[in-house]
């Protein structure tokens, strides 16, 4: 599966870099978050819960970062498990670039999915991750004292529109609960 969009954030390309790689802020920043722990220098582990549908557990994971080009880009190599509800792995690739508003934030997913998530259907898990990744971005351009707003979205390679949980950035994080909803 591949997802990729493009995101607004009101802030200069070195608060957005802070933001998207401070726990902390993840923490607050993902939806159903639980705990989003530093393990060494560019490893993270996460636990959450979700809701897809009629599935509904405690998924916990662990995210990288890669290729860390500060403040302009970064990889994520993400794999989480949600017990009988599923499991999902993958990667992401993040950038941020100056915008007149802000910063832009680019992002290009690849997960694969399995369990209970991958038989729920792909418009449950998709609206899902769609709402997910909103939340996220809300919440982000809120704490960095802006108003939410979604740019347009990105059409993927097989020409359907996604869009993305994380980073976010993202995520495992931004990443993982939107890409284990993906």
């Amino acid at each position: 599966m591949e997802m990729s969009n493009t995101q607004l954030v009101p802030a200069s390309q070195e608060q957005t870099w802070h933001a998207l790689n401070d726990p902390e802020t993840l923490k607050a920043c993902i939806p159903g978050c639980e705990s989003f722990d530093k393990v060494s220098e560019n490893e993270y582990a996460v636990a959450l819960t979700a809701k897809v549908g009629p599935v509904s557990a405690k998924f916990k994971g662990k995210m990288r970062l890669e290729d860390v080009t500060p403040p302009q880009s970064y990889s994520l190599v993400f794999e989480g498990q949600g017990g009988a509800a599923g499991f999902a792995k993958g990667s992401a690739k993040v950038s941020l670039a100056p915008d007149s508003s802000g910063t832009q934030i680019s992002y290009t997913v690849h997960a694969q999915v399995g369990g209970k998530l991958a038989q729920i259907g792909s418009r449950l898990v998709d609206g899902a991750a769609k709402k997910m990744a909103n939340d996220f971005f809300g919440a982000l351009v809120t704490r960095l004292g802006g108003t939410p707003k979604t740019a347009p979205e990105t059409p993927s390679a097989e020409g359907k529109t996604n869009i993305w949980f994380w980073i976010a950035v993202g995520a495992v994080a931004v990443v993982i609960l939107y890409l284990l909803l993906r």
